[in-house]
């Protein structure tokens, strides 16, 4: 069981992303596009992410730049194969991430964004300097020689469909600012689970929602408390909520996805135990 003070946000991680490789997964490129929204989600649940780096020739993905632009990447322009003669985008990710590997000794996490194998060798060097390697990159054009190197590997049509899943959980007669508080709660309450968090206390819950969206208040949402939030979720049937012997808050889980269909909760507490979480 992991330890509640030691929470994944103590981790710095830098992301490097081989956007070209992980073109090559995308189907055909029709009505499809890489969001870099759905990968940064899933990595702050690991930590703080204080590097993003991305690599491409960027005359032939400059409908993507936007959006990764407005999320803090730097681009980094890599020459077309046929001028420079060699994968110039490999060559500079593995010296840009072994440079950071040896001048920041904090960043303890590194994330390689593609499914080439050339990267293998990066990947072990990098652990051979006490690094932890996450993979990310699209099914379709993973090596399964790079997946089986790193200490975790993501697969980005994973992340897609989770978020089709969290989203479906919650009713759409709901109105529009409650239905995004509810389904940042329902997606923070997976990831703590994802990464072997087995008590959540509200505490806990309402932190890491911060740090998945720094802007988010409940006051935004029309509630005067996150207490207020959690009671509300579990009385729609998206969550249940326990009373923490010890301390008297909240601890929070999700409930069976039967009990979720039904819309409510089978659990209730008298007024007198309803605790308030600031």
């Amino acid at each position: 069981m992991m330890s509640q003070e030691k929470v994944g946000w103590d981790h710095d991680l830098a992301v490097f992303i081989d956007f070209e490789n992980l073109a090559l997964g995308f189907p055909e490129r029709t009505g499809f596009s890489f969001d870099i929204g759905l990968v940064l989600d899933r990595l702050v649940e690991k930590g703080k992410v204080v590097v993003k780096v991305a690599y491409a020739d960027w005359g032939r993905f400059r409908k993507d730049t936007n959006s990764l632009h407005e999320a803090g990447v730097e681009l980094i322009e890599i020459p077309k194969r046929s001028i420079t003669g060699k994968n110039s985008a490999d060559i500079r990710l593995c010296v840009d991430a072994m440079d950071l590997c040896y001048s920041k000794p904090h960043i303890d996490t590194f994330v390689i964004v593609s499914g080439d194998s050339d990267f293998s060798p990066l990947v072990s060097k990098l652990k051979e300097n006490g690094k932890r390697v996450i993979g990310l990159a699209m099914r379709t054009s993973t090596s399964p020689l790079l997946a089986e190197n790193c200490d975790e590997f993501i697969y980005y049509e994973d992340l897609v469909g989770r978020q089709e899943k969290d989203r479906a959980q919650v009713r759409k007669d709901f109105p529009m600012e409650k239905r995004e508080a509810f389904v940042l709660l329902l997606e923070t309450i997976q990831a703590l689970q994802r990464e072997n968090y087995d008590v959540l206390y509200s505490s806990l819950v309402k932190d890491t929602m911060k740090r998945k969206r720094p802007s988010f208040d409940e006051a935004a949402h029309g509630y005067r408390s996150f207490s207020e939030l959690l009671e509300e979720a579990e009385e729609v049937g998206l969550i249940r909520l326990q009373e923490d012997e010890r301390s008297g808050t909240y601890v929070v889980a999700p409930l069976p996805a039967a009990n979720r269909r039904r819309g409510k909760s089978q659990i209730r507490r008298p007024a007198h135990t309803r605790v308030h979480t600031k």
